[in-house]
């Protein structure tokens, strides 16, 4: 007989059911007032920072302390924890989210009759489940909720229309029906190690002596990682992220970027938490598929020609130094993981920001190519400072002081638990990141070709470039731009700032 739910607290679940009501809410509106199309967004981003504002009272908690809800009767399991952990991811999705709305929003007009509902229903359902799947305890939940940030994404991509986000959208929709079933079958493992379908210690700890279901346990791991890999873009799983990204609008590649990769992540550090009585060899894949994932995205990094495609590759590498503290047994390792994913999704969003205002200024073919950033630093300034914080932030180089210090405190738990040979492929592609952002960024600096000279002629003197920006440029990705540039300005300044949300 099934357990009943005694414990409900809708004021915790909030950065959940914020935007999954904000969803169906957008729909209600769509079909009675089809015309209030803009309206779409304001609903959206209303409730976005209702569910960031319901994620405050978790952040920064001491080690330990959680807030737990939809817990059972009798024993105390709880399937809904929000801990300093949860919390910051979950803050983290909404405004990834919010951002990628803002980007979204120039092409409203552009949008069918009903196309803008499903564009921003599908976007807060995603969120949704990305906000879920970071506080859920137990196995169901956590499962449906991971699904739910992953499938809407297919749809985003596949709405352009294209041949090229069709292909993308096949690639996606095809990884996650293989990461599904790797999932539901380490599901599968890990009740049959357990005998538990709570994904807590408690749990792991039933089987550490156990000849028999222990080594169940760790491949229920392994499977885990290599469900989650496909997700996070790590090197065997990455193959559908170039195309994905390539194909998809510039607002749902960089939602792809942000929030479901925080999705992924947080997914996996649930399951991460739970074994972590289990020691070090269910880690070792981790430490293997990072120091390859950040090896191949650099080098394929520094093949690309097109922005969007070294952005997706980039997505590759990094999701290696996203994992790379997981691979030891460190109290410190979960909060160093979420903290560098954090400094990612920072400068990921902001450098597509940067693009997206481009393509407006630029044209669509300018705008996705390196060579068509010659010149920006003169012709848009503004655009090409945050561009460049971005970029070196990504590099680890100052005065993208964040990156800096998220690659030293994901290198801080691999040295301390001496996993030498790691520490070393890590700090050889921190060379080859350098590399790659700053082939971007010579384009950045460098004097305009006889092309961008052709064009800046065709525009009127007298304060052409500053006229140009804030005529040609949507405001609301001026807005994404800036809001992105100056939370990365503020957190290069005080990096305490993201490392606190994690309780560090």
């Amino acid at each position: 007989m099934s357990q009943a739910v005694v414990s409900v607290n809708a004021g915790m679940l909030l950065p959940v059911l914020a935007p999954a009501v904000g969803a169906a809410v957008v729909l209600v509106v769509d079909v009675a007032f089809q015309r209030l199309r803009r309206a779409h967004y304001v609903i959206a981003l209303v409730s976005l920072v209702v569910g960031a504002v319901a994620t405050l009272a978790g952040l920064g908690m001491v080690a330990g302390g959680a807030r737990q809800t939809l817990c059972l009767p009798g024993g105390g399991q709880c399937m809904y924890a929000a801990d300093s952990v949860a919390s910051a991811l979950q803050l983290a999705a909404l405004l990834a989210a919010a951002v990628t709305l803002l980007l979204s929003w120039p092409d409203d007009k552009k949008q069918s009759r009903g196309g803008t509902a499903v564009i921003v229903s599908l976007v807060l359902a995603a969120t949704a489940g990305a906000t879920a799947v970071a506080g859920a305890r137990d196995v169901g939940s956590w499962l449906v909720a991971l699904e739910l940030a992953t499938l809407p994404t297919v749809a985003l991509v596949a709405l352009r229309g294209a041949s090229s986000a069709i292909s993308g959208a096949v690639d996606l929709l095809t990884t996650s029906l293989v990461s599904f079933g790797l999932l539901a079958l380490a599901a599968g493992l890990w009740f049959t190690a357990t005998g538990s379908a709570f994904l807590n210690p408690a749990a792991a700890l039933m089987v550490i002596h156990d000849p028999t279901r222990r080594p169940i346990l760790v491949l229920a791991v392994v499977v885990v990682v290599a469900g989650i890999g496909f997700k996070l873009s790590l090197v065997p799983f990455h193959a559908w992220t170039p195309e994905a990204y390539d194909g998809a609008p510039l607002p749902i590649a960089a939602f792809l970027a942000g929030v479901s990769k925080i999705a992924a992540l947080a997914a996996l550090l649930v399951v991460i938490r739970a074994v972590a009585p289990l020691g070090a060899p269910p880690l070792t894949a981790i430490a293997i598929v990072s120091a390859v994932s950040m090896t191949l995205g650099n080098v394929m990094a520094l093949r690309q020609d097109g922005v969007v495609r070294l952005l997706a590759w980039s997505t590759v590498a990094q999701a290696g130094w996203v994992v790379l503290p997981l691979a030891t047994v460190s109290s410190a390792a979960v909060r160093a993981s979420g903290a560098y994913l954090l400094a990612y999704v920072l400068a990921t969003i902001l450098a597509f920001a940067v693009v997206a205002a481009l393509v407006q200024t630029r044209g669509a073919a300018r705008a996705r190519n390196l060579t068509g950033y010659r010149g920006l630093l003169r012709d848009h300034p503004f655009l090409a400072s945050a561009l460049a914080l971005a970029l070196l932030s990504l590099a680890g180089l100052p005065p993208g002081i964040l990156g800096v210090v998220a690659k030293v405190v994901a290198l801080r738990p691999v040295v301390a638990s001496e996993l030498w040979l790691l520490a070393v492929v890590a700090a050889v592609n921190a060379v080859l990141g350098v590399a790659v952002y700053l082939r971007w960024l010579r384009a950045v600096l460098a004097s305009p070709d006889s092309e961008a000279k052709a064009s800046a002629r065709q525009v009127p003197d007298g304060g052409a470039s500053v006229a140009a920006l804030s005529v040609r440029v949507h405001p609301a990705t001026l807005v994404a731009v800036g809001f992105s540039a100056i939370a990365l300005v503020v957190t290069s300044l005080s990096p305490q700032l993201i490392l606190g949300l994690f309780g560090s």
